[in-house]
């Protein structure tokens, strides 16, 4: 019985041919686009090939790796970022979509000194194992700016795309509520 190697066999593959990346579908030569992204008020020039997500972008070709691998599937928050203010998931915008894009990281929120909304993470220990943070800072960052929730309840609904496997939620909240000016 020939042994499983993970690939659907098609009509005249040679089973004894090595496959791996470097024997995978060619693309023609010059496939890659040349882009400006402004990434935390820096201009940047990046090459990439058209199927390159931002998030593979910002971790593998700018070196910003504040922004985290999840899912990968747009379910879990962890790769938010905001581009041209508005938050949104990293791992399902294709990097050739953003060309001249204003792109704000978690590594962009401070300058000289931290976010307000870094500082009320902390005060509020509105974090724990830090993974799910950059995501959920970003992501509040953008609900802020765009001005919809007013409540607890609007919050932690607005804030439900992004996920914490600690249980962090209700400190979560407390810091948005203690930057927005709200009673936590």
């Amino acid at each position: 019985m020939p042994e499983y190697s993970g690939r659907v066999q098609a009509d005249g593959d040679d089973p004894a041919t090595p496959k791996g990346p470097e024997s995978g579908p060619s693309f023609p030569p010059g496939d890659e686009r040349s882009l400006t992204l402004l990434v935390n008020g820096t201009p940047r020039v990046v090459t990439v090939s058209p199927w390159v997500s931002l998030l593979d972008t910002l971790r593998e070709h700018l070196d910003l790796t504040g922004t985290k691998k999840g899912c990968d599937h747009g379910q879990c928050g962890a790769c938010t970022v905001l581009v041209n203010g508005r938050r949104i998931n990293s791992c399902l915008a294709l990097t050739v979509m953003h060309d001249g894009s204003e792109i704000t990281t978690v590594e962009g929120l401070a300058a000289d000194t931290l976010h307000p909304l870094q500082e009320a993470f902390i005060a509020c220990d509105a974090f724990q194992c830090g993974y799910c943070t950059p995501g959920q800072l970003c992501s509040a960052v953008g609900l802020l700016q765009e001005g919809r929730a007013q409540t607890r309840d609007e919050i932690k609904e607005l804030m439900s795309g992004n996920l914490c496997r600690c249980g962090a939620y209700t400190n979560i909240v407390d810091a948005i509520l203690k930057v927005k000016g709200s009673p936590a």
